[in-house]
């Protein structure tokens, strides 16, 4: 059965078409067109897709068709990262969306040796498999395909075009239909962010969260192997960095091995060394699909992404980058850019700051020590470590001013320009070290690894900044003593003696006080032997606040001594300091006018001299002291006053002490109001620091809630 109806497809036609029975073939003998059913062409999603909750919630809410423009989505991420499943699961979720159906374009199927892409074949598919022209009246011409394309699409209703695994902006843009209400859905291992120029949303996919990676795991091992082994099942998780392709790999090797045990195949993976060659299977490869994405670098960015590798930390600026490869800013940012087009960068904590996700770092450390000449690498960290010598001087400089440090800054910082500068210099320097405070711990592990021991004991002098006010004990005692090693080796007998001083506070802090003893008596031995005025002043008062502990007679004769070279040296700041804790010891001995009297000195010597951080301290000690004779109302006034400071410095483990001891006065004056707001306010502080004190803060607001 045959019926006849008047063809539409080109414009003032008259010619018949010939409808086969069931209506679903329509032939029209003058353009060639045959109208197959509405497409539905994108394949399904395989039974592993997890999660991306969030993901497809966002594309349900862009997406909704319309008479408005033609919608174009770009999901982006590393190869292997899901990308490809994340369109297939919401084409399913939102199937009849769209009534002129949805086309699929598989780029990757279009790619020559060469990796050139043949659009105009891509189109000639389409206008064959989803337009029904046949092959006879298909254009010869890229533009002329085009525009039948577009014909076509414009007839067939709001439409949703698929294009998977594209790689440059131009690929997509033959494909937009005109259907009013139609969408376009890209995936590429490319940000394609000259799209945004063509109204198009960047969506840059992120790795599996813990949970999701866990799910798919149980999805292929089963549930109760996972359940067996959970904390197992999480570590490989994140020895995968969350990434779709390789849990794929190794739950495949779980199912196919039931006896392997997932804590055994975890400790496989710890070791870097093997963990791509075991994220191999089959035909999936987490270092064949990093390889692809790599192999359409230029060669300077092919040379930087080789060299982030050999990184001491992991985050990276433009700047470092320069470091590493040796060139300017201004050549380094467009590679960066480059790598971070191709999916291969991640966003770290700061502005314009990348990292490598984990196994990245790993291929791209492969082909370092593959195609990198060991002297040539040596020389990038090299390069990378003095950067961080002088960025960490100049914030220590805009943090702690004037004091004493064994660094020369006028060698250290002369021909580099000072990004610390203006108002608000000094927070910004902190805010700089704190962000880059993991790395910057990595370069003094290198340097002291690698010999490069003045650097190793430059940079622990500088980070010494960063720890006095935000207390990273652990960081600060391997800092230390890492940097005092490396001083010993070079024989910088000054700089170990400083750093000795310096590192016995975190360890009377973290209760280790045999180990700050040692680092006293070497500190203290060193000093008198040096030349040095101030440094042989400041010794004697850590060798006081170490005796503080212990016995606090000695350690008045400790204080004593400091103020007496103090002034000898004409180092007012030293003096007033020398006094502050000479004051808290008599304070603590009983001695409450004296110390008063001491401490009132301290405070007006150090704000006559601006340093705010630390006459922030001397009240806080001086309202202790108030609180100590019975003078409550003196007491929290100078105590609030004293948090103020500490907090406009940042010294905010000093002021949750303060917040403490007013909470302790309002508990006696039974303000509950006020006992409360100060210990809400310790507890923020201890909770950002991850302080055991916390869970102890939480308890007590708990009580005055009930």
């Amino acid at each position: 059965m045959t019926d006849v109806r008047s063809c539409n497809h080109v414009e003032g036609s008259s010619a018949e078409l010939i409808v086969q029975a069931g209506g679903d073939v329509v032939l029209c003998y003058q353009c060639g067109t045959v109208e197959p059913p509405t497409p539905h062409e994108v394949p399904g999603c395989t039974g592993l897709f997890v999660n991306r909750d969030g993901e497809l919630l966002d594309l349900g809410e862009w997406l909704v068709p319309g008479t408005g423009p033609t919608r174009i989505i770009v999901i982006s991420g590393l190869k292997g990262i899901g990308t490809s499943s994340v369109v297939r699961r919401w084409v399913e979720l939102e199937s009849g969306r769209y009534p002129g159906g949805e086309i699929y374009v598989d780029f990757a199927a279009l790619r020559g040796p060469s990796g050139a892409c043949d659009v105009s074949e891509g189109l000639a598919r389409c206008l064959r498999t989803s337009f029904g022209v046949t092959k006879d009246f298909l254009p010869a011409t890229l533009a002329e395909r085009t525009n039948l394309y577009r014909t076509h699409a414009a007839r067939s209703g709001p439409l949703l075009v698929v294009l998977d695994d594209v790689t440059q902006p131009a690929q997509i843009r033959p494909f937009i239909p005109a259907a009013p209400g139609s969408a376009v859905l890209v995936t590429s291992s490319r940000r394609l962010d000259e799209l945004i120029g063509d109204g198009a949303r960047l969506m840059p996919l992120k790795p599996l969260d813990a949970a999701s990676g866990v799910l798919l795991l149980a999805k292929v091992c089963g549930e109760n192997r996972v359940a067996a082994e959970r904390e197992a099942a999480e570590r490989l998780v994140e020895l995968c960095g969350g990434l779709p392709i390789a849990l794929t790999i190794v739950a495949t090797r779980l199912a196919r091995r039931s006896r392997l045990g997932f804590a055994a195949l975890a400790d496989e993976l710890a070791h870097e060394d093997r963990r791509l060659a075991a994220l191999a299977g089959g035909e999936r490869s987490v270092s064949a699909a990093v390889s692809l994405t790599c192999s359409d670098l230029t060669a300077d960015a092919l040379r930087l992404y080789r060299r982030l590798a050999l990184l001491p930390g992991r985050a990276f600026d433009a700047e470092t980058a320069a470091a590493l490869t040796g060139c300017s800013v201004a050549t380094a940012q467009p590679l960066l850019e480059e790598l971070d087009d191709a999916s291969l960068l991640e966003d770290a904590v700061g502005e314009f700051r990348y990292t490598l996700h984990d196994l990245v770092r790993l291929h791209a450390r492969g082909l370092a020590e593959q195609d990198e000449p060991e002297a040539e690498r040596e020389a990038a960290v090299r390069r990378v470590i003095d950067l961080h010598v002088v960025r960490a001087a100049f914030a220590d400089r805009a943090i702690m001013g004037k004091r004493l440090r064994i660094t020369d800054h006028d060698v250290v910082l002369a021909g580099h320009e000072d990004p610390f500068t203006g108002p608000g210099a000094r927070d910004a320097a902190l805010a700089w070290l704190e962000a880059e405070r993991t790395d910057l711990l990595a370069a003094v592990r290198v340097a002291h690894a690698r010999g490069l021991d003045q650097q190793a004991w430059q940079l622990a002098e500088s980070l010494t900044a960063l720890y006095f006010h935000h207390r990273h004990l652990a960081d600060w005692i391997e800092s230390g003593t890492l940097g005092a090693d490396s001083a010993t080796r070079l024989g910088a007998r000054d700089a170990e003696a400083r750093l000795r001083s310096l590192v016995s506070r975190p360890l009377m802090d973290v209760g280790d006080a045999g180990r700050a003893g040692e680092q006293i008596e070497k500190a203290v031995e060193l000093a008198e032997e040096s030349a040095h005025p101030v440094l042989r002043a400041s010794v004697p008062e850590f060798a006081g606040r170490y005796w503080d502990h212990v016995d606090k007679a000695r350690a008045l004769t400790w204080y004593e001594l400091s103020l007496q070279r103090n002034i000898e040296a004409d180092e007012p700041r030293g003096a007033a300091l020398a006094r502050l804790f000479m004051g808290s010891t008599l304070l603590a001995s009983g001695e409450h006018e004296r110390a008063l009297a001491t401490l009132q000195e301290a405070y007006e010597q150090l704000a006559e001299r601006k340093d705010v951080r630390m006459a922030g301290r001397a009240l806080a000690a001086l309202g202790h002291a108030h609180d100590s004779l019975g003078r409550e109302d003196e007491a929290v006034h100078t105590l609030e006053r004293a948090a103020g400071m500490l907090n406009a410095t940042q010294a905010v483990f000093y002021e949750a002490q303060v917040c403490e001891e007013l909470a302790d006065i309002a508990r006696r004056r039974t303000d509950r109001a006020a006992e409360r707001r100060h210990l809400e306010r310790a507890l923020e502080i201890h909770e950002a620091g991850g302080s055991p004190r916390a869970e102890e803060l939480r308890k007590r607001l708990g009580g005055l809630e009930g």
